[in-house]
């Protein structure tokens, strides 16, 4: 397989991080989207923003990318300021939106060389690069059909693919792998593990737990703000309290037994129930409470998803910081859009004109565009087109 390239080192003054972010804040009238976080993305890694809708990964991604302005804190790529060096950041940076938003009607090959031409990649070097990338993706074999009648896994593929187009140096990625089989996920990030070992720096955000595995880091966010970060290995070993698996026919019954009992909490994982409690004799207790109950009771090991869920719904943060949010904001294998309650007072907030949805294409400031014009894109890749997310 022809590599897709390895970064040049010098198109940019060396800087120990390649993606930086930190005390942002942004707010969209009385509702927070994203308050006081801090990353940093180093070449050749793989960082996961892990979280459910309304968390507030893809403003804070917007925001990076230089397609929203920040109320406080500050972002840069390469050591280049996403807001005041904007223009100089767009040759090295692929932004990946979250909505398909290639152009249905035209083939792969065309959609490739569209974005080719957006980014000043001619000639020559044109056909070098699309051929290498479609050798990359796979889609080689497919370079006529309709980005239309392409199925999902297939589609991001080649959102993909013209995201790399003009060989960019850093990745930012958001939920490029909601709504695809798993099969197509696991191929899809065979390809990202790929480009991070060419030594790209990439941001990816997924509302999917088991995808925290995949990461160098992770980022565990909620409600504009992240919790906990760390290693896929580090992370469940900060998990609180103690962890009870239990499965069996009586599973029903035992989750009727133990809801709102004590200080436990249940939570159904597939075929069984996690239960976290305090101590030895509160285990006791359960087994006691659950002996008429057919079921098997056994210590269980913490994955990132146990983790996030204590986190959200029971206050025990490690660091001594606790965060109480209702558990019907809890990942639960779905995820949500942000609920009215995010806002004071109840009430949802209307988010300003320039952002809201409603169909209407979206004009890019110069300095956003490559080559310095402005650039019409489809309504579904304006900024903000979903509100704070």
């Amino acid at each position: 397989m022809t590599p897709v390239r390895m970064p040049d080192s010098t198109v940019c003054a060396p800087h120990p991080a390649a993606i930086e972010i930190e005390g942002l804040h942004k707010r969209f009238g009385e509702a927070v989207a994203v308050n006081g976080i801090d990353l940093e993305v180093r070449r050749g890694e793989i960082v996961g923003l892990i979280g459910p809708d309304g968390a507030g990964k893809t403003t804070s991604m917007r925001i990076l990318c230089g397609l929203l302005h920040p109320d406080e804190g500050r972002t840069s790529i390469l050591g280049l300021s996403s807001q005041a060096e904007a223009r100089k950041l767009k040759q090295h940076l692929g932004y990946m939106p979250q909505r398909f938003s290639l152009y249905p009607d035209l083939s792969v090959a065309e959609n490739i060389r569209f974005f080719a031409d957006m980014f000043g990649v001619s000639g020559v070097a044109r056909k070098k690069r699309e051929e290498e990338l479609l050798e990359f993706s796979r889609l080689g074999d497919f370079r006529g059909r309709k980005a239309g009648q392409l199925s999902g896994g297939m589609k991001q593929k080649l959102a993909l693919t013209c995201t790399l187009i003009h060989t960019p140096d850093v990745l930012v990625l958001d939920e490029p792998t909601t709504g695809v089989d798993p099969v197509s996920r696991q191929e899809f990030w065979r390809i990202l593990r790929k480009l991070a070992g060419d030594g790209l720096a990439l941001l990816v955000s997924t509302p999917y737990m088991d995808e925290a595995d995949l990461c160098d880091r992770v980022m565990l966010m909620h409600r504009g703000r992240i919790l906990l970060h760390g290693s896929p290995e580090e992370i469940p070993s900060r998990f609180p309290r103690t962890l009870l698996s239990i499965h069996g026919s009586g599973l029903r019954a035992a989750r009727a037994a133990l809801i709102g009992w004590e200080a436990v909490t249940v939570h159904r994982f597939g075929d069984r129930l996690h239960v976290a409690v305090d101590d030895e004799a509160q285990l006791g207790r359960i087994r006691e409470r659950l002996s008429g109950v057919d079921v098997e009771i056994r210590p269980a090991r913490p994955t990132t998803e146990d983790v996030f869920v204590e986190l959200t719904t029971t206050g025990h943060a490690p660091g001594g910081k606790a965060t109480r949010v209702p558990a019907d904001h809890a990942p639960g294998g779905k995820a949500t859009q942000v609920p009215a309650d995010y806002a004071p007072g109840g009430k949802a907030t209307q988010v300003p004109a320039g952002h809201a949805p409603g169909g209407k294409a979206t004009q890019v400031p110069d300095d956003h565009a490559p080559g310095g014009k402005a650039t019409q894109i489809p309504a579904d890749r304006a900024p903000g087109n979903e509100g704070p997310r």
